[in-house]
């Protein structure tokens, strides 16, 4: 049927149910190319494999799930740049919804896409347009950027009656401004390896930093300039050196999903910066690769992840699969939405709209099999062939959707229980969506661990003295047992972290009290208003001294706080150095210096301390086992003499009693014994370490804290004071237990028991 005709009987179906009638754009396409010729092929895998079909012949099997659809064509482009000869393949074969054939000829390099044809039918969620060029959603590699014109749009933008705007369907052909697909060879050089090579950090051994891969080394001065802001940076021994010398185990990295930016910005000039807008779940973002070679995207990427292994560094990726770029009904069509949209989309019970948990106008339909097969084919295609060891799920509640509510035994999370291959990596949940019941901190099963943003809240509001009292600091210090001490889940079940990617930088969390997001041309509007921050007396960078050392002491209270604390710490990029933004706490759209790591802070004397204290802390918990617990705190006497595992004091050197609890305080001491940490080493041998007191003190003036006589020790040695710049220029020597110490104001003593 000709697209006219289909548009006639949509418009005449309408018209019966008594909805405005979609009309004919009246666009003229370009003459299609003669057909090429498909064998049969077979409707797995997914997606398009480059293999030997019947008689040893060379081509690609191309498969795609399509439910509902009329028909499919394969289009096949030749020549770079986004335009290129279109060659069209009609998919013949069926089988359980999935369109597919075999392709003689076509091998590794060739880009190509999918015309869907069905109704056009707004109204009841059908959104099919053959005149909109479809990326595969399993194309493993994409070629050409997202520039949103009109013409990728299925309905028409500039419709007179805009109440309607989204019913009707315009005609005009997106191919000339949409990526493609790539096919990728399956054989190279760098699928030598498996994915059980990769490193297996233990969860309570870990060490997070939560990276850009472009952002990271874009001003590195160590890292050719070639390969700034590019998987082969992050590769660079420059860059790799940074992170072995600071300690962490593992990199978090934002979005490296193919991404498009959405249409408000480029309006403005702008892009989307953080990448939280995927449209191909399997390809590398494209403008991350050094290389121009279309598809080396792949290769450029493995390499990055091998030469990371190489260090002892895991690499977890943060993941968008609650939402994709397709936005709502009045967003473009790029692939999904126009290969089935009510399959794959949530929608209303007006089926028109779409249901948003997300707030990023779409949510994925992760209930539906073919949408949880995407996702979990996904996943174990980054674990499988491009070796990642982790993810960290984007607003992972609106994945926990059953119909509606959220449900911790929804298809998604019995689905990765029971994979042999995802139930062996890194989860970790972001563990909210914007919809009504989407707030599931702890909730999560076993298998999970979780972005604690309790942990967040209550250590800013304690150290700018906005506690009421301790009761949330004591739990958020341990492991944070009152959310996750049930079904056999451990401390390391709490992902903690003091700031990320969204938000303030540390430096700027004791800069700035109000945000400063002006350069997103959103009028400041943008952004949460809860920093739940403090300026230290001024707002912004100041020339005045003693403002700027008590943010300096500031943010190595917030550091050792972090990096003392039972639990997985998760540092952003740049903290440890005194990264600023300017006060932006929400520079999603700023691919500049504005979000950028600025090296030079790293030989600024006045910032090298910062990093110096930031390794030596993280190099503290490797060496102590009882700074990572593998197990939770019983508060219980494990020996004859009452020592317990762990005890909270007073600054009067008490134990804490339940009206101290809730009584107002700036000074906590925490007290972790080494006597008797549960578990045993891997020859079977008790885990004896030594035993710590942390003595937090929040307050403006110097406060005495008398030390903890037996049988917690006889004696204390000063390890970390962050009341000094350096530690190199902490006193020395020891103290008898029992005496009473000065605790200089806004700081963290950390002492070890000698005696």
């Amino acid at each position: 049927m000709s697209s006219a005709a289909e548009q006639e009987v949509a418009g005449d179906q309408a018209a019966e149910d008594g909805r405005p009638a979609v009309v004919v754009n009246g666009a003229r396409r370009a003459a299609v190319p003669p057909a090429v010729p498909a064998w049969p092929g077979t409707p797995v895998p997914l997606g398009a494999r480059f293999r030997t079909g019947p008689d040893q012949v060379a081509g690609t099997n191309f498969a795609l799930w399509a439910g509902g659809a009329e028909s499919v064509e394969l289009c096949l482009f030749d020549g770079p740049g986004p335009g290129g000869r279109e060659s069209r393949v009609r998919l013949t074969e069926l089988t359980h919804e999935i369109w597919h054939g075999f392709v003689p000829g076509v091998g590794p390099g060739q880009r190509y896409g999918f015309r869907v044809r069905g109704r056009w039918d707004p109204w009841t969620g059908a959104r099919w347009n053959p005149a909109k060029l479809l990326l595969d959603p399993y194309a493993r590699a994409v070629d050409g950027d997202f520039s949103l014109p009109p013409e990728v749009y299925g309905h028409v933008r500039d419709w007179p009656e805009q109440h309607v705007a989204d019913t009707v369907r315009d005609d005009r052909d997106s191919a000339p401004y949409v990526p493609k697909g790539v096919v990728v060879h399956d054989g190279g050089p760098d699928d030598e390896w498996t994915y059980d090579r990769r490193p297996k950090t233990p969860w309570a051994d870990s060490v997070i930093y939560e990276l850009h891969v472009r952002g990271f080394t874009k001003l590195h001065p160590g890292v050719p300039e070639e390969l700034r802001g590019t998987y082969a940076g992050l590769a660079h021994p420059a860059a790799i050196e940074h992170l072995t010398r600071l300690g962490v185990t593992a990199v978090e990295l934002l979005p490296v999903h193919q991404f498009a930016h959405e249409s408000h910005l480029l309006e403005r000039g702008l892009k989307n910066y953080w990448g939280y807008n995927s449209i191909g779940y399997f390809a590398p973002h494209a403008a991350y690769a050094a290389s121009g070679t279309t598809g080396e995207q792949v290769g450029e990427f493995k390499r990055m992840v091998r030469a990371l292994h190489a260090a002892g560094i895991e690499v977890i990726l943060d993941v968008v699969y609650n939402h994709t770029a397709e936005a709502g009904e009045l967003g473009p069509t790029l692939s999904l939405k126009g290969i089935d949209n009510r399959g794959y989309y949530r929608l209303q019970p007006d089926a028109r709209r779409y249901a948003d948990y997300t707030g990023c106008g779409n949510t994925l339909h992760v209930v539906q099999p073919h949408v949880l097969r995407l996702i979990t084919d996904s996943l174990r295609y980054w674990v499988t062939e491009m070796g990642v060891d982790g993810f960290r799920f984007d607003l992972a509640a609106a994945l926990a959707r059953s119909m509606h509510d959220v449900d911790m035994l929804s298809p998604f999370l019995a689905v990765i229980a029971q994979d042999p291959v995802l139930r062996r990596v890194k989860l970790i949940a972001e563990p909210w969506d914007v919809g009504s019941g989407g707030y599931q901190v702890g909730a999560f099963p076993p298998l999970w661990t979780e972005w604690n943003d309790r942990y967040r809240n209550s250590v800013r509001d304690f150290w700018r003295h906005a506690l009421p009292d301790v009761r949330e600091m004591g739990y958020r210090l341990s492991g944070s047992s009152d959310l996750y001490a049930w079904g056999g889940r451990r401390p390391y079940a709490s992902v903690n972290f003091v700031t990320a990617h969204d938000g303030f930088t540390l430096r700027d969390l004791v800069s700035y009290e109000r945000k400063h997001n002006e350069a997103n041309g959103e009028g400041n509007r943008d952004g949460t208003d809860d920093n739940r921050s403090w300026n230290c007396g001024a707002e912004g960078e100041t020339d005045d001294e003693e403002v700027r050392a008590l943010r300096r002491r500031q943010l190595r209270n917030l550091l050792t706080t972090l990096l003392l604390s039972t639990g997985v710490p998760m540092l952003v990029a740049g903290d440890e150095l005194g990264r600023t933004q300017g006060g932006s706490n929400n520079a999603y759209c700023q691919d500049n210096e504005i979000s950028w790591v600025d090296w030079s802070l790293l030989d600024d004397p006045q910032w090298r301390p910062l990093f110096e204290l930031t390794s030596r802390l993280i190099a503290l918990r490797h060496e102590h086992p009882v700074l990572r617990r593998r197990a939770f705190f019983s508060g219980r006497a494990h020996s004859a003499d009452g020592l317990r595992d762990l005890a909270w004091f007073t600054a009067r050197g008490t134990e804490m009693t339940e009206r101290d609890w809730y009584a107002p305080a700036a000074t906590l001491g925490m007290y972790l014994s080494g006597r008797d940490i549960p578990g045993r080493d891997e020859r079977g041998a008790a885990i004896v370490d030594d035993s710590f007191l942390t003595v937090l003190h929040a307050g403006d003036r110097p406060a005495g804290f008398a030390l903890p006589g037996p049988p917690w020790a006889q004696r204390y040695e000063v390890v970390v004071d962050t009341s000094r710049e350096r530690q190199a220029d902490a006193p020395g020597g020891t103290h008898p237990a029992g005496t009473e110490i000065t605790v200089p104001a806004r700081s963290v003593l950390l002492l070890r028991v000698v005696g």
